[in-house]
C-alpha cells in the first residue's frame, strides 16, 4: 500500500491537491544511519537528537539543547512525548522525544549542517536563556527545567524531565489499567515495545497477543495491537481499539486511531465522531486529531468548522509533520472564496516543500488562484 494518497478538492476552475495522511505508521523508527567521520549526516537522515549527539559538547553548546524524559514508576509510551519551551509564559518551541525518551531543542525547524551553528548559537542565546522546558503528556504532571547560561555556553545537557500521573485528570494518554498488569503481561508488553524498536512488528504482535491473553483488561496492549494492524487488517484493528476504549473510556489515544481508520475508509461522519470524542477528553487536541477533524468537516461541507480545525493544526505544527496540513487550510479558504487567504498559505508551502512534483502542483494551484483574484479585481 502506498504511504500517501491524494485527494483533489475542486472549486470552480482551481484545485488544491492535499496529500491525505493515513495514521502515523505503527512501526518503530528506522535505525539511525551512522554519520560520516568527517562531516555529520543531515538531520533528515539521522534524526535531530542523533545528529547533535555526534558532536562534542563544545560544538553543541549554544546551538542545541539535549535532554531526556522519564515517567515515574512506569515505562515510556511507544509514541513520542512532546517537550515544550516556554518563555515568559509563552510557548515558543516544541519538540518530541525519541523511543528512548531523549529530545533535542534547536532554534531552526530543519537545521542543516554544521555551517549553520554560528547563527544557531546567536539565536539560542538571544531567545532561550531563562526559558523553561517541560513535558506534555495528557494525564501527567511534569517537572520543569530552566535553560541557563551554562547550558547555552558550556554544556547543552539540560537534564531529565520527570512525568508523574495526575490523579485529578479525567483523560490520559496511557491507560491506568497498565498499573494493574500482572508481571507476565507487563513483560510481554515491554518485549513487544523492544521488538518494535528493532522493526519486528510480527514479533511485537505476538507479544501483545500474549499480554492481552494474560491480562484481558490491558487497554494499552489492546491499543498497540490495534495500531499494528491499521493498514494490514483494519477491521481487526478497529475491534482492538474499541476494546481498549471499552476497558478505559478515558484513554484518549484510541479515539485518534479510530478517526484515522475512518479517514482511511473515507467514512467522514465516523472520522468526525471519533475526532470529536478525542477532543472532548483532550480539548487541546493533537496535530493528527485536528487534521482528521478538518478533513472530515471539509468533506461534509462544514467549512467554518473545517477552517477552525485546520487553523488549530497549522498553529500546532510549525515543523509541518502533517504533510498537506497547510494545503488543506488553503483548500478550505478557497472553497469559501477567500482566494487571497488561500494564496498566502500556498505561497508559504513553497518555503518548506521540497518534492519536485509537489512544488510543480503548488505552482499550478497558485497560478490558477492568481487568475481568479485578477478576474475579481
Amino acid at each position: 500500500m502506498r504511504s500517501m494518497w491524494f485527494l483533489v478538492f475542486l472549486f470552480g476552475l482551481s484545485a488544491i491537491v492535499v496529500p491525505a495522511q493515513r495514521t502515523p505508521p505503527p512501526a518503530g523508527p528506522p535505525t539511525p544511519a551512522r554519520p560520516s567521520p568527517t562531516r555529520p549526516d543531515s538531520i533528515q537522515d539521522v534524526g535531530l537528537y542523533s545528529y547533535w549527539s555526534k558532536m562534542t559538547n563544545q560544538d553543541r553548546a549554544g546551538g542545541v539543547l539535549l535532554g531526556k524524559v522519564t515517567i515515574a514508576g512506569e515505562m515510556l509510551p511507544w509514541e513520542p512525548i512532546s517537550v515544550i519551551v516556554n518563555c515568559q509564559g509563552t510557548m515558543v518551541y516544541t519538540t518530541e522525544t525519541d523511543p528512548k525518551g531523549e529530545f533535542a531543542v534547536a532554534p531552526s525547524s530543519v537545521p542543516g549542517d554544521v555551517s549553520q551553528l554560528g547563527d544557531a548559537q546567536r539565536q539560542m542565546k538571544t531567545h532561550y536563556e531563562g526559558c523553561v522546558l517541560e513535558g506534555d503528556l495528557t494525564g501527567f504532571r511534569s517537572t520543569k527545567l530552566t535553560i541557563t547560561e551554562h547550558n547555552l555556553r558550556d554544556d547543552p545537557e539540560v537534564g531529565t524531565i520527570v512525568l508523574s500521573r495526575d490523579s485529578t485528570a479525567r483523560e490520559t494518554a496511557m491507560s491506568a489499567t497498565s498499573l494493574s498488569a500482572p508481571p507476565a503481561a507487563a513483560k510481554s508488553y515491554t518485549k513487544a515495545g523492544s521488538e518494535m524498536l528493532v522493526q519486528k512488528p510480527e514479533r511485537a504482535q505476538k507479544e501483545l497477543e500474549k499480554a492481552v491473553r494474560e491480562y484481558p483488561n490491558f487497554a494499552d496492549a489492546w491499543y498497540q495491537l490495534g495500531r499494528l494492524q491499521v493498514t494490514s487488517a483494519p477491521g481487526i484493528a478497529r475491534l482492538c481499539l474499541e476494546k481498549a476504549i471499552q476497558i478505559d473510556p478515558n484513554f484518549v489515544r484510541p479515539y485518534g486511531q479510530l478517526a484515522a481508520l475512518a479517514v482511511q475508509a473515507q467514512d467522514w461522519r465516523a472520522a468526525l465522531q471519533s475526532a470529536g470524542h478525542s477532543l472532548e477528553l483532550e480539548p487541546r487536541g493533537t496535530i493528527w486529531v485536528w487534521y482528521y477533524s478538518a478533513l472530515a468537516n471539509f468533506q461534509l461541507g462544514r467549512l467554518d468548522a473545517a477552517e477552525m480545525s485546520a487553523n488549530k493544526l497549522v498553529a500546532m505544527d510549525p515543523l509541518h509533520n502533517v504533510r498537506g496540513g497547510e494545503q488543506l487550510l488553503a483548500a478550505v479558504l478557497a472553497r469559501k472564496a477567500d482566494y487571497n487567504g488561500a494564496l498566502a498559505h500556498l505561497r508559504n508551502c513553497l518555503t518548506y516543500i521540497r518534492t519536485d512534483s509537489d512544488i510543480s502542483l503548488l505552482k499550478q494551484e497558485i497560478a490558477q488562484l492568481e487568475q481568479k483574484v485578477n478576474r475579481s479585481n
